[in-house]
This record gives structure tokens, C-alpha cells and sequence, in this order.
């Protein structure tokens, strides 16, 4: 058994962990990474980066059924194999900047082989024991599978599979209706698909529901069935591939699609790291953490999907930077939420970052709507993308308590609005802001100045405007 002291160690190799190694060795810190699987983690081999990808060669094929409204005339031939080649290419494209290799040159030991804790300061990885001052559990999230009756017995994909096929379903259904089911429902559909959506509650339910509904429009348009308020009771073999009992409010039948994908949430991975043994403790929901990230264990941070916080990548990587803070300098952090934005990048998109309307009007007692529509800005319409709306959440005076968009490229029109929340911007300044004509970006400034259309037009301002204009 070889023996390791340390000065961090890093249980879990997605984005995460791999920013606090990444961070630690540049510092000089002798820095120790464990992986039971691939480096990259779930972002990049089964998540965020082929989603992406698969999306991205949707969207093209999509461009091509709409040219004719552009007066060009063309049909998408899909070829499944070169699509799946594509997304392959990607990741491979992508992998070296957390491969096992630049990691070792930046100075950090990588253990490829499944951590656990023996006590509250070592960790057993294969035939290494490490003791390390800090230790970092990012090892992410996987797909949570319902229990439903049968499901055991027929083959499924999860966001983990679906991308190793290089074929398109005849007729695929997806039992899940947040953004990743939402989000491979799109792109299978564009690429030839029969889609079939099933969603217990209502699609995107975190959402705002009036940019939801934008959303299930657009998706039912390009021929996706959304059943909604819908339970799968049951799953069967069958003769085309699969049956699947359904029960709605108008009653029950049997759907027969050729494959399924289940895309029903994510569930911590922290089965085989023996917490007890160091003094950890956690549920269903992840590992408990403090506002600093650490764990009731003191010398252990926590980071990712593998806490009860928001699931997204991004958030991981702020995790990373204030562990680097905290555990390497000193620095007093506080974990904070409620200026990180999330995104369904189905087309159009819908981006939040704050407070949805409902949530607003629950915590608040005076909340005012402020909006913009894209039908409204001049480079959506040219683009035919008119589709959709910002909304501006806001409090008492004005104060920004949230945005949500949905629409073209609403992933990064909500950017500004994360840093307006972040630094408590005033409304007045985004509404002053001159913004180049004709962008998309247009609609955060119009949807501003729409709060302060009342008052500047008000029967008070236009008096005011008559008595100084007796002056010359």
C-alpha cells in the first residue's frame, strides 16, 4: 500500500474537481485527483458537451427545413452515423483540457480507481492511501431511473446511453419534461424522430409558466407530443419494442414506441465514498454543507452535484473557485444563489436568473412586471425569430429581483441581468445604456425603459413639459 500525504485531495474528476486540482498545483500545492471513471466527468462524456453538440447538428438541419421563408429553397438529408461522429468529435476535440495527461503536467497526482474514506483524514483509492490538510468531494451526479413497474425489463437510454447510438428512433418517448428531456426531444425530432413527451406535472414546472407555455408552443409546432399531468404506471416488452401504461385526467392507453429515454433527474453520487467513516453526513439530497462548503467533517468541502445545490456545471465551478479562496488563502466566502442563471436551451431558449413572477409575488408585496416582446425587436423579426419575450421581476422601486427570457438566444441575453442581480445594479442605468441597432440585445433595454415609460409620459411629466416650455 503506498502512502500519500497531501496538501489537497480531490475525490471526483468533472468540471469541479477538476478546476480545485487545476487551481491547487498552479498555487504549489502538492495536489492529489482521484477518477473511478473518465476524466471530464458527466459535463463532458454524458452531458452538457454531446447534449450541445447533438442540439447544434439539430439546429442546422432545422435552418434548412426554414430556409424557403429566406427564398431558398433546400431539404435536410440526415445521415445518423456522421451526426453521431460529430458529436464523438467534440468530446474528443474538448477532452484534452481535462485529460489525465495536462493534469499531470500541471503538477497533480491523478489515481484512476474508486475512493473511499477510512477515517476522517485518509482516503483509500486502489493501493494508495492519502492523507491530505483539505479534502474536495466533487464526484457529481448521476440519472435518478422511477420506480416504475416493468421499466427493468425493457432496454432505455439515460443522458449516460443516448449518445453512444449512432442511429435516429423511428419513435422515441421521454419520460421527463425538464430541460434535458425537453432539450433531446428537440433534437431527435429535428433530426427525424417521432418524439412522444411524458410529464407528470407540466413541462419546465421550475419555470416561469408563461415561458414554459412559449416553449411546449414551439416544440408541439415541429410535431413533438407533449402529454402532460401524465404517470406511466407500468412498462412492458413489446412487439415494436416497448409498451408503456399511461394514465392522464382523460383516461388511459398504452403507448408502443420503439425506444425510451428517461430523463427523470439526478441523484447524488456518494454510495461508495463511506462518509461515515469520516464523519460526514448527508441524505437523498446530497452531502450537507455549510455557507463555506465544507461538511460537518471540518477538513472536507463539498462541490457540485453532489450537494443539495443547483445542478449546473457553472455552479460547480463557483464552488471551485470558492474553495480555492477559502482553503488556500483564508478568505471568508459565502456561497450565494440567487444570482446564478440557468438555461433550457431548446429552440427558442428560456433563460431565468432571480426570481421567476410566482416566486416574486410570493416573497414580496409589491411586485412589478416590466416586459419586452420579441415581436417588437427588429433584429428577431429579421431573423424570423420574433418569437418569445424578456420579463423583468421587480420590487419596490424598481429594485431587480429577477428576468426571465424565452426566446432566440436567451441563454446569453440573460447574462447582463446575472450581473445586474450580482451587483445590485439600478434598473435606470440599463435603461440609460446605448446599445448597438439592430441586436437582440436591444430587448434588455427595452424592457427596461418599459418600467420607466409610465413615468416619464405621466400627466405630471407632460405639465412640467408645457410650464418650461413657456421659458423658449
Amino acid at each position: 500500500m503506498e502512502n500519500i500525504r497531501a496538501d489537497i485531495c480531490v475525490i471526483g474528476a468533472g468540471s469541479g474537481g477538476l478546476s480545485v486540482a487545476a487551481g491547487a498545483a498552479q498555487l504549489g500545492r502538492k495536489t492529489v485527483l482521484i477518477e473511478k471513471g473518465e476524466m471530464g466527468g458527466d459535463c463532458l462524456n454524458a452531458g452538457c458537451v454531446p447534449s450541445k453538440a447533438l442540439l447544434a447538428a439539430a439546429a442546422h438541419a432545422q435552418t434548412i427545413r426554414e430556409a424557403p421563408a429566406f427564398g431558398i429553397d433546400a431539404e435536410p438529408r440526415i445521415d445518423a452515423a456522421r451526426v453521431h461522429a460529430h458529436v464523438r468529435e467534440i468530446i474528443a476535440e474538448i477532452a484534452p483540457n481535462d485529460s489525465q495527461a495536462r493534469f499531470e503536467k500541471l503538477g497533480v497526482k491523478v489515481i484512476r480507481a474508486l475512493a473511499h474514506f477510512i477515517d476522517a483524514n485518509t482516503v483509500e483509492a486502489g493501493a494508495t492511501r492519502i492523507r491530505a490538510r483539505r479534502f474536495v468531494i466533487a464526484t457529481g451526479s448521476r440519472p435518478t431511473i422511477p420506480p416504475i413497474p416493468g421499466l427493468e425489463s425493457v432496454p432505455y437510454f439515460t443522458n449516460e446511453t443516448i449518445f453512444d447510438k449512432n442511429f435516429v428512433p423511428s419513435h422515441l418517448a421521454i419520460i421527463g419534461g425538464g430541460p434535458v428531456g425537453l432539450e433531446l426531444a428537440q433534437a431527435h425530432r429535428r433530426l427525424g424522430a417521432n418524439v412522444t413527451v411524458i410529464e407528470m406535472a407540466r413541462i419546465l414546472p421550475h419555470e416561469d409558466e408563461e415561458a414554459a407555455g412559449v416553449v411546449r408552443a414551439a416544440l408541439e409546432r415541429e410535431g413533438i407530443h407533449i402529454l402532460e399531468n401524465t404517470h406511466a404506471t407500468a412498462i412492458r416488452p413489446a412487439a415494436n419494442g416497448l409498451g408503456i401504461q399511461l394514465i392522464s385526467q382523460h383516461g388511459s392507453e398504452v403507448l408502443e414506441p420503439g425506444h425510451l429515454l428517461v430523463a427523470t433527474g439526478r441523484a447524488p453520487n456518494i454510495e461508495d465514498l463511506d462518509l461515515a467513516a469520516a464523519g460526514i453526513n448527508a441524505d437523498e439530497r446530497g452531502i450537507a454543507v455549510d455557507h463555506r462548503l465544507k461538511t460537518s467533517n471540518s477538513r472536507v468541502y463539498a462541490i457540485g452535484d453532489v450537494t443539495p445545490a443547483p445542478r449546473f456545471t457553472h455552479v460547480a465551478n463557483y464552488h471551485a473557485g470558492l474553495v480555492i479562496r477559502h482553503a488556500l488563502f483564508r478568505m471568508p466566502i459565502r456561497a450565494e444563489y440567487s444570482a446564478i442563471p440557468r438555461v433550457t436551451y431548446t429552440d427558442p431558449e428560456l433563460a431565468q436568473v432571480g426570481l421567476t413572477e410566482d416566486e416574486a409575488r410570493a416573497r414580496h408585496t409589491r411586485v412589478t412586471i416590466a416586459r419586452a416582446d420579441f415581436a417588437q425587436n427588429d433584429r428577431a423579426v429579421i431573423e424570423r425569430q420574433g418569437e418569445g419575450f424578456a420579463k423583468l421581476v421587480l420590487g419596490k422601486g424598481g429594485r431587480i429581483l429577477g428576468a426571465t427570457i424565452v426566446g432566440a438566444h436567451a441563454g446569453e441575453l440573460v447574462q447582463p441581468w446575472a450581473v445586474a442581480l450580482h451587483r445590485r445594479i439600478d434598473l435606470s442605468a440599463i435603461a440609460a445604456m446605448t446599445v448597438a441597432y439592430p441586436t437582440l440585445s436591444e430587448i434588455g433595454k427595452r424592457a427596461a425603459g418599459n418600467y420607466f415609460t409610465p413615468l416619464i409620459f405621466s400627466r405630471r411629466a407632460k405639465a412640467l413639459a408645457r410650464l418650461l416650455s413657456l421659458f423658449g
